[in-house]
């Protein structure tokens, strides 16, 4: 359910936001301070996607409501609404991860409007870094379709169907989604990757789409070193006991794709086919627990950067003659 939530001390307020958006296609719901907020959110977390909350208000401020809120559920939006905007503010409110303001007074039409920016950032902040969502923001031919030169990374948990055989469903579905989907996604878009889909146990990501970067191939290379660094910290913060472990390999590939908006009228989504993504898929096969493959048109763009030993060249499916790969030496 896509339920509204607000919250503020003054009764007026609430009435008035109330009013405001009453023709809006979601259930509004109000609260009187940030316990009751909080309490709200805990009672009917399957029915609120967007939370505001004054700044100023007796006993908890906004700032720790929509904080706490977020713990209970990263995906809700959480927009501060303050007639106090200072720079101290909007620092504390960044490092909270608050995905918006709202500053009084205002009219109704540009609280719904900030409302529908704010989520609609929310949302495509899940699929693409916040510096190639400025890009898209300001180029509106971003995601037009296009041949051009990418980097595909691929991951994938080694063993993972053994694993998922021996455990609960609801066991399996929290491990990947807490120790493998999340931190790994937050590493991807920390070197403006673009998470491109999940399949199964796997992640596809595409750097370069739908924003070319002159470091794509670097940054790939960079974002794998750091999601293998990151398997060793939660496997061992992992219970051995529980069953699961993170062992991932990782496979790149360099080259030219489509990209584009791609799909039926019932279900579209932007992703890249071509070569490049087999390539990657291939090569993340090849590669052992701890492992990142490359290949030599992602070692060519990044051994000045990286150390990289050329193994012995292997067949891939769907590629004539054999080929050299590369593995990239993390340590």
């Amino acid at each position: 359910m896509n339920g509204l939530l607000f919250i503020d001390d003054e009764e007026g307020m609430r009435r008035s936001v109330v009013r405001a958006l009453q023709r809006e296609p979601y259930p509004i719901f109000t609260a009187e301070n940030g316990e009751a907020g909080i309490q709200f959110v805990q009672d009917h977390i399957a029915n609120i996607s967007t939370v505001i909350s004054d700044f100023k208000m007796p006993g908890i401020d906004g700032l720790e409501t929509l904080a706490t809120i977020g713990k209970l559920n990263p995906d809700i939006t959480r927009i501060i609404l303050t007639g106090y905007a200072t720079v101290e503010t909007a620092i504390q409110a960044t490092n909270e991860g608050i995905d918006g303001f709202l500053t009084k007074p205002f009219d109704n039409r540009e609280l719904r409007a900030k409302i529908h920016e704010i989520t609609i950032r929310k949302r495509l902040r899940q699929f693409v870094s916040d510096p190639v969502y400025r890009e898209i923001i300001d180029s509106p031919d971003a995601l037009r379709p296009r041949f051009h030169e990418v980097t595909i990374l691929f991951s994938d948990i080694r063993n993972f169907t053994k694993m998922s055989c021996e455990a609960e469903p609801h066991d399996i579905a929290t491990f990947l989604n807490h120790h493998y989907f999340t931190p790994m996604a937050e590493i991807i878009h920390q070197h403006n990757g673009t998470m491109d889909k999940h399949i199964g146990d796997s992640i596809m990501a595409v750097f370069g789409a739908p924003v070319l970067h002159a470091d794509d191939a670097v940054q790939a290379v960079q974002a794998a070193v750091d999601m293998q660094k990151k398997a060793v910290d939660i496997n061992t913060a992992l219970d051995i006991g529980s069953g699961f472990r993170l062992n991932i390999g990782i496979g790149i590939s360099t080259g030219k794709v489509f990209s584009g908006i791609l799909g039926s009228i019932h279900k579209r989504e932007f992703t890249s086919i071509g070569m490049a993504v087999n390539m990657a898929s291939r090569l993340q096969r090849l590669a052992m627990a701890g492992e990142i493959m490359i290949c030599s048109g992602t070692r060519d763009k990044v051994f000045a950067k990286f150390r990289t030993e050329a193994l012995p060249s292997v067949t891939v499916k769907g590629i004539e003659g054999r080929i050299t790969i590369h593995k990239v030496n993390m340590y």
